[in-house]
């Protein structure tokens, strides 16, 4: 029979001796949560968290409570705003705790209607130089002859013309990593570029002074404005009528007139004695542009209060060497070594005046 005795005193010892270090373990976490509650210094600030659950007005809530419970806030407490405490001083708002809301793509500026070119006819050509035959004199001496009479002789006199094709180009530089990273921006560059390519184009076929690399423009080869008859009560409307009548001294039809926009509202928005709009596009008709039985093509290309009026059609042409070309390279200068692209933007035409006497220039408001 086995004696229980020694057993019994065994599971007697373990049991004080588990119950004691227990006893310590209470103990110990007892005095660590009275630490806890009570600050070590001033310095600590508590949690608005713990301020508000170990309130007095709070803990006496309990289930049946009706009313308010009131908690002050001791202390200096910093009020949380969106100055430095959230953005972070020298940070941004993309990095900061409430982030600036980002727009999708770029804001661009509005890319001007290009209107010249489609007033004047179009052509292409394969050599860098246009010439072409002017003539310079006629003597027109036809007549009435008897018969069995000579016959008078006239005479015609010639020149060659020549204009040469002009390049008109730009470049831009850009990390290849900002266009691995911005996949768009590359076809942005491009719209812009080209963009900014036409502008000073149209500002070539109008008024290049066809020195250096300029084209030689229409207004600088157009005839200076000289009414050869005048209006009562004269307005911008008669000054135009009188320019297409010097415009026909040259027997080619007018096809065009060619304003700034401001001028044209201007004109559009004249009234009569009786305050009516004379215009039966104001306010409300939308309708194609016409004075005169003609076309307006109104662009800020054209300076405020002056205008150009001709044979667009007849009077002048574009030849294109090279349509707008953008080319994306890494081997310009030292893209390679610095991990940059070049992007070139570039075209090539020739403008030909034939007739600058079918064009006719001025000031669209008499001093």
């Amino acid at each position: 029979m086995t004696n229980l005795a020694p057993l019994i005193a065994e599971l007697g010892d373990k049991f004080t001796e588990t119950s004691g270090a227990l006893a310590t373990r209470i103990g110990e976490l007892e005095r660590r949560a009275v630490r806890e509650r009570e600050p070590a210094n001033d310095n600590v600030v508590a949690s608005l968290g713990s301020i508000v659950a170990n309130d007095p007005e709070v803990q006496r809530m309990t289930s049946n409570f009706r009313g308010k419970a009131v908690v002050k806030l001791t202390g200096e407490n910093a009020a949380i705003t969106t100055a430095n405490t959230t953005v972070g001083a020298g940070r941004s708002q993309g990095t900061s705790l409430v982030p600036g809301m980002r727009v999708p793509g770029i804001v661009e500026p509005f890319e001007r209607e290009m209107t010249i070119r489609d007033l004047l006819p179009q052509a292409r050509t394969t050599s860098g130089s246009i010439e072409w035959p002017r003539e310079t004199g006629f003597t027109n001496n036809a007549a009435p002859v008897a018969e069995t009479t000579p016959k008078p002789y006239s005479d015609l006199t010639f020149d060659m013309v020549t204009t040469p094709v002009r390049t008109i180009a730009h470049m831009f530089k850009a990390s290849r990593q900002i266009l691995d990273d911005t996949p768009a921006l590359l076809a942005y560059i491009d719209r812009r570029g080209t963009n900014g390519l036409k502008r000073v184009e149209e500002n070539q076929l109008l008024f290049g002074n066809g020195t250096g690399q300029n084209l030689l423009g229409i207004v600088p080869q157009a005839t200076a404005f000289d009414p050869q008859f005048a209006s009562s009560d004269e307005t911008a409307i008669d000054r135009l009528l009188q320019a297409i009548s010097q415009a026909e001294d040259s027997d080619i039809p007018v096809t065009g007139i060619v304003l700034n926009k401001r001028d044209w509202r201007r004109i559009i928005g004249i009234k009569d004695a009786g305050g009516n709009y004379i215009s039966p596009d104001s306010p409300f008709q939308i309708t194609r542009p016409n004075l005169w039985n003609l076309p307006i093509v109104a662009t800020n290309a054209m300076p405020v209060g002056q205008f150009l009026t001709g044979a667009f059609s007849e009077g002048a042409a574009i030849f294109d060497r090279m349509d707008v070309e953008v080319m994306v390279s890494s081997e310009n200068a030292d893209d390679f070594e610095k991990n940059l692209i070049s992007v070139r933007i570039e075209e090539r035409l020739a403008l030909a005046t034939f007739r600058p006497d079918a064009f006719i220039t001025g000031d669209l408001y008499a001093a």
